[in-house]
């Protein structure tokens, strides 16, 4: 998404005009709106009725000349007339709400903290830590997906938090090594004890030549990595079975299906339980760095801080 920037009479390069006028209300209530994903959520949120934000929606729909929002069988989503909006005035409205001394809440109600990251991480680590804060009361609202769309959706305002496989470009985003995922090289026990009785077995590539590669994409791009960096060789077998994501590869390994590489965290608990055998030890396993990316003015909320603080200090023992 490019940034745009108004000239002074408040007119887009389009031709088509922002609400330079607008009342800070109905940008809040924008924002909120945006934010929640619906109306309905929006409205205790702002100490407004339902009908009064759907009204001051409208409003501003009708002072920019744009849909703002989709409506849905239940809630509503972006357009991406909203996208861009709510990308230049979610920074203003958060220190805005902080130099109030809002701390993150609109007539007295706590706001939701939007964290987004990748789905098996989220599933494995995240949710579990951050268990404890939903039980004192924080809200969270939890987006799943791969890591330059999440940016580029904070950079809108749409996430408080996301934790990144790679660190952002740039310094917008300020952005704090979070853990080292090791990724490691697994196959369901039957498979393991065929390999080992391989004659090649103590060529580890050339046993696995004939064993079925599972993956959850054509280019192997977490296999290419650990072929690379551990062994030294580029791997060249194709794989034999594609599925949509990192679950659906667990499970597949976990059937007999072949042999896979998987980060730890999704599958130690199999390890743990002779479920899985580890193919390779090596010294040194390949790493990623995860990055816990901040949308600026965001620790308005104390919320933000409290999941923050807590997802570093669970991140020790990841």
């Amino acid at each position: 998404m490019r940034n745009r920037t108004l000239p002074a009479d408040g007119t887009e390069s389009d031709g088509r005009r922002l609400p330079s006028h607008a009342d800070l209300n109905l940008l809040r209530t924008f924002l909120a709106v945006y934010r929640s994903g619906s109306f309905t959520a929006a409205a205790p949120l702002l100490g407004l009725s339902q009908p009064t934000v759907t009204a001051q929606i409208r409003t501003l729909e009708q002072q920019t000349g744009r849909e703002l929002f989709t409506r849905l069988p239940r809630g509503v989503e972006p357009t991406r007339p909203a996208h861009e909006l709510a990308g230049r005035v979610a920074g203003p409205l958060d220190a805005l709400t902080s130099l109030e001394g809002g701390k993150g809440t609109l007539a007295g109600h706590a706001l939701p903290v939007h964290l987004a990251g990748p789905s098996e991480l989220l599933c494995v680590r995240v949710l579990p830590a951050l268990a404890p804060l939903v039980a004192d009361g924080v809200q969270l609202r939890v987006t799943q997906g791969v890591t330059e769309p999440l940016l580029e959706e904070m950079r809108a305002g749409q996430h408080d938090l996301v934790i990144a496989t790679r660190r952002p470009r740039g310094r917008a985003l300020p952005s704090t090594p979070l853990a080292d995922e090791e990724y490691v090289l697994v196959a369901d026990p039957t498979w393991g004890e065929r390999i080992a009785e391989r004659p090649e077995a103590d060529d580890l590539c050339a046993a696995l030549r004939t064993v079925p590669l599972v993956t959850y994409a054509e280019d192997l791009p977490i296999a290419r990595r650990y072929w690379r960096t551990v062994f030294g060789k580029q791997l060249t077998e194709r794989a034999a079975v594609t599925v949509p994501n990192l679950y659906a590869v667990l499970s597949a390994v976990n059937a007999g299906a072949g042999y896979s590489v998987l980060p730890r965290s999704l599958c130690q608990e199999y390890l743990d339980a002779g479920r899985l055998t580890l193919l390779h030890d090596p010294e040194e396993p390949p790493l990623n760095t995860l990055f816990l990316v901040q949308r600026p003015g965001s620790d308005a909320n104390p919320d933000v801080i409290h999941v923050r603080e807590r997802l570093r200090a669970a991140a020790r023992d990841w």
